[in-house]
């Protein structure tokens, strides 16, 4: 008998551990996934912005003559944006997202100035087109950046990070993080003094 019940004990024992395994297993699996998909809807609405922003360029540049510093400001933070967005650099595409939004904010003050552009329909579905891409991305960087810190909190949890994260390698996620250039206002007044 003792021996019957010593056995289903060790069997018993080593169900569970498995168990606890593969549930961590899985849920390690889960939190990875989950970065990954909130970085594609970063990256969807990325897209969707990039191909909004020569239509608005072209639209300001037909009214904005003596403003094309800030036009061309624009389109480099696009290229930026673009660039690093096709390389997963989180900081680079955090710096250049600072560049677009800052430069985004500079043509949206300086549009002010031309009544023209300002009744224009296609400038103004456009500016409502991209404020509100801007707006889902900022939510989306959080969404995604509570998930990169929810994966890199669990691999490296005992006894996560000695069970399965090293011996699986799962790794951790870079923050998405723009710069503090685009936690500062647009000083307008600047804008136009040029």
């Amino acid at each position: 008998m003792d021996i019957d019940v010593t056995k289903f004990l060790f069997w018993g024992i080593i169900a569970v551990a498995i168990f606890y395994l593969v549930s961590v297993y899985n849920g390690l699996v889960s939190l990875k996934h989950a970065v990954s998909k909130a970085w594609a809807n970063i990256d969807v609405l990325l897209k969707q912005r990039h191909d909004e922003l020569p239509k608005l360029v072209e639209t300001c540049k037909q009214y904005m003559e003596y403003e094309q510093e800030t036009l061309e400001k624009v389109m480099q933070a696009r290229t930026s944006v673009a660039s690093a967005q096709q390389s997963g650099d989180m900081a680079a595409l955090g710096k250049a997202e600072g560049a677009m939004r800052l430069g985004l904010g500079s043509l949206f003050a300086v549009a002010e100035a031309y009544p023209d552009l300002k009744a224009n329909k296609t400038f103004q579905h456009l500016q409502i087109r991209i404020t509100g891409l801007e707006n889902d991305i900022a939510d989306r960087r959080e969404f995604y950046n509570e998930s990169v810190n929810n994966n890199n909190v669990r691999i490296e949890q005992f006894p996560d990070v000695v069970l399965i994260a090293l011996f699986f390698n799962f790794k951790s996620f870079e923050l998405l993080e723009f710069a503090d250039e685009e936690k500062t206002d647009v000083d307008i007044g600047q804008l136009f003094e040029k």
